[in-house]
């Protein structure tokens, strides 16, 4: 291995070389912060490992014994996934293929074809896998997730005061590793699952000579927590508007919002709902399975810049309205389907359509469980970072995040001491942001000095160019391009705009209410955009390659979310 690049880097696998930031770019956008690699990383990978075990996907010796990280990696300071491994569900489990899965699970990308390779079949592994199908058809609760969410309540509630010892804090922190791999194993195997049952489903839509209707039926499903953050803020924002003096304070700016809005009494119950919102949902925003970020509950601003671009939003955009829509498409698309299939293959659709919408469920609500336990490590370590602001270190308590997890019980002891190593990590940081990782790589990535930089100047789409992308959320919408890098600038985003975005968590996606529809860069059919998009009844394109680039801001766009195809109509 060369010499690593950033302090979280390992060496890619010998074995299994095609690397991918799909799927993982939307979890990890940033380069990853080291206390937080160095506290769960190695956690993600082995409750990765954990699940793909448990599946019956991972065999005896298909992982090297002394690789510590195979199915993820952080290379030049960004976090991948391994898509040679990945792509093994496709080889091993009954009736998949290679395409499926990197449709599912990485969209559009230059990732060079399958080749086929001794091991890679195994008869043990799709046995295991057909008898999980089997499971999964017959599977109608996911008691576990409640469990889950039982622990994890627990572990925020002991979540360590002000007034706990340096040992106790960092107990706490090294005592959050075992949960997060069990519960970063749930929401994997939770994944694949959804993508063995939506595989098979997809498979029956196109037999019944309909493969158009999945899009249509994936949609709406309802009691996706995911989306939830997005129809609360809808609320507030038409609270707002409702009464005068908030939405006065709203049309004034988000800068000083809150001063505003605690001054006015006529705000009060507005200020009481939204700061309900943040205990709720406050874990969540930008980069938030980083510990190093600003979720909504640190950050209000941000949640705030989102309700601001809903007030403008006319009631067509109301997720409750929406999901009636999509309910009935959605049962008119299952309806034609059915009515194509004969018998046995009609009682196969039925089960594999149940069990699609409970995955898809569990999917979502086992990501939230677990940021809510991130979020609990995340304040634990912020109180860190304030005794070493207190004891000499940096004033930011942010800055401990730049320490690996073996070096914070001397920053404690010494913070000025790590001043130097915090400075020049911070700087190296600086440098890799603004740069572009490969979106896929084999064999080893190449020098962060190849990247393209963020703010490099591209040629624009002229009028007729089609940009075709992967299907999030059905319906066609025409609107002005409104490109987006951050989503706390949203740039005046409102009725009549698309939103083209280069990726979307869950800081993004409130956003999608003030839109007409979504453009996204990356993204797959298993991606966040896509996700919430079918929920919140926002036509929507992911793996869009290049669209902020070469989509000019200001032109006129049609989005064609049944189709993928997004086209330039004027500029």
């Amino acid at each position: 291995m060369t010499d690593p690049i950033w302090i979280a880097d390992n060496a890619p696998s010998a074995r299994w070389p095609l690397y991918t930031r799909g799927n993982v770019g939307e979890v990890f956008p940033e380069v990853v912060l080291p206390l937080t690699w160095t506290l769960y990383g190695k956690a993600a990978e082995d409750g990765w490992r954990d699940a793909f075990r448990d599946l019956g996907l991972l065999r005896p010796g298909d992982i090297d014994a002394n690789e510590s990280m195979t199915i993820l990696g952080v290379f030049g300071g960004y976090c991948y996934i391994n898509a040679s491994y990945v792509r093994l569900l496709g080889v091993r489990a009954p009736g998949g293929t290679v395409d499926a899965i990197d449709q599912q699970f990485f969209g559009e990308s230059e990732a060079p074809a399958y080749v086929a390779r001794p091991g890679d079949k195994n008869l043990g592994s799709t046995l295991r896998l057909g008898g999980l199908v089997l499971k999964l058809l017959r599977t109608t609760s996911l008691p576990q997730l409640e469990v889950d969410k039982e622990q994890v309540a627990e572990f925020v509630a002991r979540r360590p005061s002000s007034a706990a010892s340096d040992a106790e804090l960092l107990s706490y922190l090294v005592g959050f590793q075992p949960l997060f791999q069990q519960l970063f194993a749930r929401h994997i195997s939770n994944t694949f699952s959804l993508a063995l049952v939506s595989g098979a489903l997809a498979d029956l839509c196109t037999k019944a000579g309909h493969p158009d209707a999945l899009v249509a039926i994936l949609g709406g499903i309802g009691d996706v927590e995911s989306a939830a953050p997005s129809a609360a803020m809808w609320d507030l924002a038409r609270r707002a508007t409702e009464t005068s003096q908030v939405n006065e304070a709203f049309a004034a700016g988000v800068d000083g919002l809150r001063e505003r809005l605690t001054e006015d009494s006529a705000a009060a119950d507005w200020l009481v709902a939204f700061d309900g919102f943040l205990t709720e949902f406050g874990s969540r925003g930008p980069n938030e399975w980083d510990l190093g970020s600003d979720p909504w509950a640190l950050r209000e601003s941000l949640a705030l810049s989102a309700i601001d671009r809903m007030r403008e939003a006319d009631s067509s955009h109301d997720p409750r309205s929406q999901a009636t829509r999509l309910a009935g498409e959605r049962a008119l698309a299952v309806t034609r389907v059915l009515s194509a299939l004969k018998g046995p293959d009609k009682f196969m659709f039925t089960r594999m359509l149940r069990a699609t919408t409970l995955f898809s469920q569990g999917r979502e609500r086992s990501k939230t469980t677990i940021i809510r336990a991130i979020h609990a490590a995340r304040l634990v370590t912020r109180e860190i970072g304030t005794r070493g602001g207190q004891r000499g270190g940096p004033a930011d308590a942010r800055a401990v995040c730049m320490l690996a997890l073996n070096e914070v019980a001397q920053f404690l002891d010494a913070p000025a001491s790590f001043a130097e190593i915090i400075d020049g990590r911070a700087a190296q940081r600086e440098v890799l942001a603004d740069l572009i990782p490969p979106f896929i790589f084999e064999g080893a990535v190449s020098h962060p000095s190849t990247w393209d930089s963020r703010g490099a100047s591209h040629a624009t789409l002229e009028v007729g160019a089609v940009i075709q992308g992967i299907p999030g959320c059905p319906g066609t919408a025409q609107g002005r391009a409104r490109v987006v890098l951050d989503p706390g600038d949203p740039r005046g985003l409102g009725t009549g705009d698309v939103l083209v975005a280069p990726l979307t968590d869950p800081s993004w996606t409130p956003l999608f209410l003030a839109a007409e529809a979504v453009v996204v860069d990356v993204g797959a059919v298993m991606s966040h955009a896509v996700i919430v998009s079918r929920e919140l009844g926002i036509p929507c394109v992911v793996s869009a390659v290049g669209a902020t680039t070469q989509i000019a801001d200001g032109a006129l766009i049609e989005v064609d979310g049944s189709t993928g195809r997004v086209t330039i109509l004027e500029t």
